[in-house]
């Protein structure tokens, strides 16, 4: 089992990386974990975009 970490900082580039690893593996998916960070600096937002997909290699 292996595990790929994704760290974005707008979902539509996470989906993008996700969509591309996921296109370029033939493993299977065991499970994708997402996440949503958010903090305010003065007055801007930071956002966080996570995701860990959790996948197991075939042989």
């Amino acid at each position: 089992m292996r595990v790929k970490c994704f760290d974005e900082s707008h979902e539509k580039d996470l989906e993008a990386a996700i969509n591309a690893f996921l296109g370029s593996t033939s493993s299977d998916i065991i499970d994708i974990k997402y996440n949503v960070a958010i903090a305010v600096s003065g007055e801007e937002q930071i956002y966080c975009f996570t995701a860990m997909v959790i996948y197991s290699p075939k042989e």
